[in-house]
Order: structure tokens, then C-alpha cells, then sequence
């Protein structure tokens, strides 16, 4: 059976609205754009949280617009730029389902159009509003007959459209949800990684904080291999909310507690910690999902790095009070997380692998004997695995490996390489 995805624009496929944004682009010259700009809010979130009719929020928003051609022109370079992060990042995803994907938007074509274009959409596959302009090019006012300019316009369109096969809903809004309220669709995704509205988010059949998410649980190929949003980050002491605040935006689970209790570190894949609340070595024996500490200050003793390091852990840290370290930690985090470098770790072995796109990176982390490499790879020849680059590194407690390979194999190779003497930890990480 196919399985077609309706994903609402604003808000969702874009971390913004559209027309809000296009509104402080055209009326910054308005005495009163401050007022205005509340006014066109007010309008949109009474439509997304069903306390409107669409119809209503749109004739009116439109109506306080005074935009023009040349100002969609700079709405889109801007909107390119705010493609919400788990979207941008699954390209891949678009690409191979280009004939299933469908942009469903209350927005307007005129904006949509060259942005969701970029990441392989088809034309065809875009349904939404389309402005009408005068001679001088100011936008009027916009096509009436378009059932998404009418309330229930996704519900009419669908209808239309007579789609056969399993239909996903994903959006943020009261229309997304009408969708699955019609019947029309098997599931509705709440999307939430840009805003949370309470009374979507209630009666979708899942919230999904990340487009990584949807594709999770619906075991789609995705970017990364596990949701951030599921990866718990526990924040403990003194640490920075613009550093936080980097950590937030890649879309991790964030935890704050006043000191590390056992319960809490214990369900971590990250520990953001300042110089006076660092885990004990014994701790640490108990953290199996942890991953990665980030610490603002210098690690307590070389005990608790050992420690770390015979476990899988990685550490960085930074002298306490150094200005730089708000930013410096949490990139060595991502980066780690992301295409797992170890550059400047204080307990790690140095790599800095070249990112491959095209190909899969698994992560092996081992006690420091001979022989793993040549297991690792004679996993991958039994199973006709080509490696498309490999990188090893070693101190005196454990090896580091990360293999690029092909895409194409199954959950037993991976259990043959977790079950690998040695093995202290290993990960699928995209």
C-alpha cells in the first residue's frame, strides 16, 4: 500500500510563519508596525489553535500585509534560512520519497514554492494559497475559489484529491488536526519542535518534537539513527544558558537538577556540569547510557577521567571562568554526537573523521587489546559490507573505531559487532 506524508509549511517544514515574517519585512517603515504586527500574530495563532475560522484569519492577515513582489523576494531568502533543523537535515528522506511527499499549507505558493524545491519536492506536490496583485505588483488580495483559503480547506482538499494509501498528517495547527478528525488520514502528528500548541497538541495521535522522530517510529530512513529528543541532557551546576541554549537548539531532551543524583545520571546520554558538581568514578559505573560530559571547569582528578574513558565516556573540558568555553563545550559536544570527533577531548584519543553523507558511520569504542580492527572488519566482509573509510586510534585504555560503510545491512550485523569481545560501547550513529 503507498503511504502518502501531508506536512504543513509554517511552523513545521519552516521553524517561522510566513506571513508574520512577511509582515515585519513589509511594514518596517510603519509608524505603526509594532501594533500591526501583534494584530497579523493574533490572527494566526486564533486560526492554529481553532478559536477562528482559517478563512477568517487569512482575510484578515492579508488584508494588513501592504506587501509587494519585492517583498517576497527577501520573505524567501529569508525563509531558506529558517528550514526547521530536522527537516533540513533529512534531505535524503525527500529525495527518495519525491513522488509521496505533499507540502499542504494554508500559505501561498508565491514563498512556498523556492524553498521546499530545494530539498526535492515536486511542484506538483505543492498545494496552497496563490496571491492576486495589481499592476504596481502590491498583493490584493488572493484566490477565493482555492479550497485552502476556505475553512476546512485541507479536509476539501483531500477529499479531492482522492488519495489511495496510508496518509500521515504532520503539521502544528488546528487544520493539521482536522485532517485526522475527517478521517481522512491514518495518523496526526503534533509537530512541536518550533511551537507546541496545547490544543493540538492534545489530540494528535503522537507528538513528534523532531522530524527525526516521525521517521523513528515510523522506521523511515532518517539523517541521524536515534531522536535527540530522546537523548536525555542532564544540566547540573553553574552552567551557562547560551551554552544550554546550543545544546536546546539540536533538539536534546534538557534536565536541570541542583547535583547529580544516581536516578537521573543514569538515564543520560549527556551531563553538561560545572567545576564544583562532577560524578564520582563510581557513578560513572552505573551511567551506561552516557556518552559524553561536557564540563565547564577542569575534570576533579585523573581517576574520574580513567573512569570515564574504561566506560566509553568522553570528557571535555575547559578552565573555569575561560570565556570561550561557553561556545567551546557545547560544539565539542555536537561534534561529537554528531560525527563523532574527539578533538581536544581530555580523556580520548584524537580523531577527526571527515564527514561522509553518503554513507553510513558506526562507532566502535573497546578496551585497548589486539585483534579488534580485524574483527570488526571480518563482521563486515561475512556480510559483504563494503567500507567506504575506516580511522583508528588508541591510548593506553581503549581503541577508537569509526567505520564508514554501503547502506544495506541488517540488525545482525550490528549485534555481531556489539557482541565483539572488548566491546565497551557501540553505535549506529547515522
Amino acid at each position: 500500500m503507498d503511504q502518502y506524508f501531508i506536512i504543513d509549511f509554517d511552523s513545521t517544514f519552516t521553524q517561522v510563519e510566513a506571513l508574520d515574517e512577511l509582515a515585519r519585512i513589509s511594514l518596517r517603515k510603519h509608524p505603526d508596525r509594532e501594533k500591526i504586527y501583534q494584530q497579523i500574530e493574533d490572527y494566526t495563532n486564533a486560526a492554529m489553535e481553532g478559536r477562528i475560522p482559517f478563512s477568517e484569519s487569512l482575510e484578515g492577515r492579508v488584508k494588513l500585509l501592504q506587501a509587494n513582489r519585492e517583498h517576497l523576494k527577501q520573505l524567501i531568502t529569508h525563509l531558506k534560512k529558517k528550514v526547521s533543523i530536522s527537516f533540513s537535515r533529512n534531505s535524503a528522506f525527500f529525495k527518495q520519497h519525491q513522488d509521496n511527499v505533499l507540502i499542504v499549507s494554508g500559505g501561498f505558493k508565491e514563498f512556498i514554492t523556492p524553498v521546499v524545491t530545494e530539498y526535492f519536492i515536486k511542484k506538483e506536490n505543492i498545494y496552497a494559497n496563490t496571491f492576486v496583485f495589481d499592476e504596481q505588483d502590491n498583493i490584493t488580495g488572493y484566490d477565493r475559489e482555492n479550497p485552502l483559503s476556505q475553512e476546512g480547506g485541507k479536509v476539501k482538499l483531500l477529499k479531492q484529491m482522492n488519495l489511495q494509501g496510508e496518509i500521515f498528517g504532520i503539521g502544528d495547527g488546528y487544520s493539521d488536526f482536522q485532517l485526522k478528525e475527517s478521517g481522512m488520514i491514518k495518523k496526526f502528528f503534533a509537530f512541536t519542535e518550533n511551537i507546541e500548541r496545547k490544543s493540538v497538541a492534545e489530540r494528535a495521535d503522537h507528538i513528534t518534537p523532531s522530524f527525526d522522530e516521525f521517521l523513528f517510529i515510523n522506521k523511515l530512513p532518517r539523517a541521524i539513527s536515534y531522536p535527540k529528543n530522546r537523548i536525555k541532557c542532564l544540566v547540573v551546576g553553574d552552567v551557562g544558558e547560551e551554552a544550554i541554549e546550543q545544546i536546546r537548539k539540536e533538539g536534546y531532551n534538557i534536565r536541570h537538577r541542583e547535583s547529580i543524583e544516581e536516578k537521573y545520571l543514569e538515564e543520560a546520554g549527556v551531563l553538561l556540569c560545572d567545576e564544583m558538581n562532577q560524578p564520582t568514578a563510581e557513578q560513572l559505573e552505573n551511567a551506561g547510557r552516557l556518552k559524553i560530559i561536557g564540563c565547564f571547569g577542569r575534570v576533579a582528578s585523573r581517576k574520574l577521567a580513567e573512569t570515564a574513558c574504561e566506560n566509553g565516556i568522553i570528557i571535555f573540558d575547559d578552565p573555569k571562568y575561560n570565556p570561550r568555553n561557553v561556545d567551546f563545550i557545547p560544539k565539542r559536544v555536537i561534534s561529537f554526537m554528531n560525527e563523532g570527533k574527539t578533538h581536544m577531548s581530555c580523556n580520548f584519543p584524537e580523531l577527526q573523521p571527515p564527514r561522509n553523507d553518503n554513507a553510513h558511520r558506526l562507532i566502535h569504542i573497546h578496551t585497548n587489546v589486539p585483534g579488534i580492527l580485524a574483527q570488526i572488519n571480518g563482521v563486515l566482509a561475512r556480510h559483504n559490507i563494503n567500507i567506504v573509510g575506516e580511522f583508528l586510534v588508541t591510548n593506553a585504555q581503549i581503541g577508537y573505531v569509526i567505520t564508514d560503510v554501503n547502506a544495506g545491512y541488517g540488525k545482525q550485523v550490528l549485534n555481531e559487532l556489539k557482541a565483539i569481545d572488548h566491546t565497551i560501547k557501540f553505535r549506529l550513529l547515522y
